[in-house]
């Protein structure tokens, strides 16, 4: 067997145990379920389908919730067990060091698709059964907004693995984790919205606005969902962003990849050349 896939496991068994899944799960569960009643409603005046009402809502809140359970699973992936001891202890055995970064990767990465699978498509299928069937073009979107999660989390992942292979302290890596946290998805933002309440000679033009947005996973993945179907797009009140944003689903798409490959990289790098 690969040593990576064995890792993976070993990953997949801890988190299992620590009950981190069926509590992520859970929440994600919990909120999707509540933001598809609760928008039941309006979907009845004005006939948008629940999933929807559901994909405007979760694309505003996984903003929040999906990067912080990233963060608070791979902040002391490698750090905590240089602490513990434990990594000197995997270093002896056959194993190089990417086998293990790797390997723990992809265990996270697992982890975080079946919360957001389970927790999300469920409450989906709740959704559809609950207000009269099943339709695909509704589901589309739906569909999209999984995707996008698990690739916003994998984002997250790799920058808390980087965190984990820089700093020397597990307390540290905390600390970094919710800064970096904090800085995506709120004062990126807020300090962008500032920006251009402050340009009143609109020398920000629409392409670098776009290009700015690729700075943000949180950015890529909102305009991946609310612009992405038309519905949504109607519902969220985006239809005319998406009509000025010039970026295709391709370029949002190779932007999220990019931002979980560098960061990976970069965890990687610094890995290798960290002493145990």
């Amino acid at each position: 067997m690969s040593p990576i896939v064995i890792i993976a496991q070993k990953e997949i068994r801890d988190n299992l145990r620590n009950r981190w899944v069926l509590a992520a799960t859970v929440l994600m569960f919990t909120l999707a379920l509540a933001l598809g009643f609760m928008g039941s409603a309006p979907t009845g005046s004005v006939k948008v389908d629940p999933l929807t009402v559901t994909v405007v809502s979760l694309s505003s809140l996984s903003i929040f919730l999906i990067p912080l359970i990233a963060m608070l699973m791979a902040y002391d992936a490698l750090i905590g067990e240089i602490e513990r001891g434990t990594m000197a202890l995997l270093l002896s055995y056959p194993l190089s060091r990417w086998h293990i970064l790797v390997g723990k990767f992809l265990g996270h990465i697992i982890m975080l698709t079946l919360a957001t699978v389970v927790g999300y498509g469920a409450a989906g299928l709740i959704l559809q059964y609950n207000f009269g069937g099943l339709y695909l073009a509704a589901w589309k979107p739906f569909f999209l907004l999984i995707a996008a999660s698990i690739l916003l989390g994998a984002a997250f992942l790799s920058m808390g693995y980087l965190i984990s292979a820089k700093v020397k302290e597990r307390g540290t890596a905390a600390g970094l984790a919710i800064g970096v946290w904090l800085f995506f998805v709120v004062i990126f933002d807020m300090a962008l919205l500032g920006i251009l309440v402050a340009d009143t000679k609109q020398k920000i033009t629409a392409k670098i606005l776009e290009n700015i947005l690729l700075l943000n996973p949180t950015d890529i993945y909102r305009l991946l969902n609310l612009t992405g179907f038309e519905n949504t797009a109607m519902y969220s009140g985006m239809a005319g962003v998406s009509g000025q944003i010039g970026l295709s689903k391709t370029a949002l798409l190779a932007a999220q990849l990019g931002w979980i490959a560098i960061p990976f990289a970069l965890a990687a790098w610094l890995f290798a050349r960290r002493p145990i």
